[in-house]
């Protein structure tokens, strides 16, 4: 093949690299699915919008499915990191392992398990913290909440704590169900992860 060929071809293969935008995966369940409101008031969705409009290239997939739990995503990361091949993954997941009274120690293997996935397909992980209603008891309750710090830490990873740290107790904030924020919330969520993600995209 003529050099000159060659490098026509590399170039055309540099700008199609170019031209694809770098993706942000959410792996999460329902209070990143947008369980009970429109998708487009989802927190994920105006995270997406304050993206364009400081013009960067990152595009969100949001792989989040109501009642999802640590080990479906695990079931389904392979998939996701071969479908999408994302420069960060979003990780919120475990909410739904602690309501069912799942163990906690399965939910943080499960979990670290999706993170060593994703970073040895070369993503960035940001863990997304959970808290679970105080009458499961504080035993369980501290030791499920404790798994999200425990993690980024021996991981060496970013970690958002609760995500509805201001939101939770708020009526004015939460669906009827006391579990799940209403569209009012949703860019209180927004917010609270844009100083974790934003600086790591430059």
């Amino acid at each position: 093949m003529p050099s000159f060929l060659f490098a026509v071809i590399v170039s055309l293969i540099s700008l199609s690299a170019m031209a694809k935008p770098p993706i942000i995966v959410v792996l999460g369940d329902s209070i990143s699915a947008g369980y009970g409101i429109e998708v487009e008031e989802g927190w994920v969705a105006l995270l997406q919008k304050k993206l364009l409009e400081i013009n960067s290239r990152y595009r969100i997939s949001n792989a989040s499915i109501s009642g999802d739990t640590s080990a479906g995503g695990l079931a389904r990361i392979d998939q996701i990191l071969t479908t999408h091949k994302p420069g960060f993954v979003l990780l919120q997941l475990g909410a739904n392992d602690g309501l069912r009274g799942l163990s906690p120690v399965q939910m943080k293997s499960n979990l670290a398990e999706i993170v060593h996935r994703a970073q040895k397909s070369g993503s960035k992980v940001i863990l997304l913290g959970m808290k679970i209603p105080p009458n499961y008891g504080k035993r369980y309750v501290d030791m499920f909440y404790n798994v999200y710090p425990q993690l980024a830490k021996e991981l060496d990873i970013p970690i958002v704590p609760f995500i509805l740290e201001d939101v939770a107790l708020k009526k004015d904030l939460m669906q009827a169900d006391g579990l799940h924020p209403n569209a009012k919330a949703q860019p209180v969520l927004a917010k609270k992860i844009e100083p974790y993600l934003f600086p790591l995209l430059k």
